[in-house]
């Protein structure tokens, strides 16, 4: 199934690659970086316990509102209008709303009370739908019918029903669902390009993060699979022992009006066999096949 937004660095062209390469057997899946969800939406439900995380804790909000409080949030969107001018007054209720008011005080220096959260979900996904590339910053002015999304948030909210809704820093949540059957899916913000990336930490994602996600990573019991850009400091930063790293290619979306078929190279990395899952299945045909004859 499809997820019922759009993010910056999705992975709905990978996501068939990425679920490939999972391992035959884990009890826990975690997606440390959700983002739009593309791979959880994409990934058959199971017996398996779910974790979804994204440090934007507005993204986390959309998500626990889609998952408990999907009528309300579709209420919320009915009648809004794709317009500038909206765009530009949801984006300031937004950043006031998201200042957090000292512990006991329910109003702002002008007396506005914080919104609710299904209304700062509206106003996110607002944002996301109508901004330039949902990139959060500028409006897209392009047609976009709202109500067109009303049956993928319904279809997001069943399937997110027993799924749990992180708003962690990578490490302390890596630390936290770490088990020998755990499976860590990371799909952090590509190094030398995370200024695309809004409102991931007070100072973004820095080059330490990219060091302190790889030892985090290094010293998990679980499995982990991680996607990245095919870049010299990620190649180095991964060269270990009982690491797999493996090259792979996909369009390059925002190169393709002037530069046909441009392809964008990108890397898998893993802590075990990566072609477990496509070696059973070919046993598997070779079985049936072997029955046939």
């Amino acid at each position: 199934m499809n997820s019922f937004m759009s993010w910056v660095g999705g992975k709905k062209a990978l996501r068939e690659e990425v679920v490939q390469r999972f391992p035959l057997y884990y009890e826990r899946y975690i997606e440390v970086f959700g983002g739009g969800g593309w791979v959880l939406f994409h990934k058959p439900p199971g017996r398996d316990f779910e974790v979804y995380n994204d440090f934007n804790s507005l993204l986390a909000n959309l998500y626990r509102c889609v998952r408990d409080r999907h009528e309300e949030l579709i209420d919320s969107l009915r009648y809004v209008l794709n317009s500038r001018e909206d765009f530009e007054l949801i984006k300031q209720a937004l950043a006031r709303d998201n200042v957090n008011l000292p512990e006991g005080q329910r109003e702002d220096a002008l007396g506005r009370s914080p919104a609710s959260d299904v209304q700062k979900a509206s106003w996110f996904y607002q944002i996301i739908r109508y901004s330039y590339a949902s990139a959060l910053t500028s409006y897209g002015s392009q047609p976009h019918d709202m109500r067109a999304n009303f049956p993928l948030i319904e279809q997001a909210h069943r399937r997110l029903k027993d799924v749990v809704v992180e708003n962690k820093d990578f490490e302390k949540l890596i630390r936290q669902y770490d088990r020998p059957v755990s499976l860590f899916y990371c799909d952090p913000p590509y190094h030398a390009t995370e200024g695309y990336y809004q409102n991931i930490g007070e100072d973004g994602f820095t080059e330490k993060d990219h060091i302190r996600l790889r030892d985090a990573l290094l010293s998990i019991e679980g499995k982990f699979l991680l996607s990245y850009n095919d870049d010299a400091f990620v190649r180095e930063l991964y060269d270990a022992p009982g690491i797999q790293i493996e090259a792979v290619t996909r369009l390059n979306n925002i190169k393709q009006r002037y530069d046909p078929n441009c392809q964008f190279a990108e890397v898998f990395i893993a802590n075990y066999d990566m072609t477990e899952r496509q070696r059973a299945a070919t046993q598997l045909n070779l079985f049936d096949f072997g029955q046939e004859i």
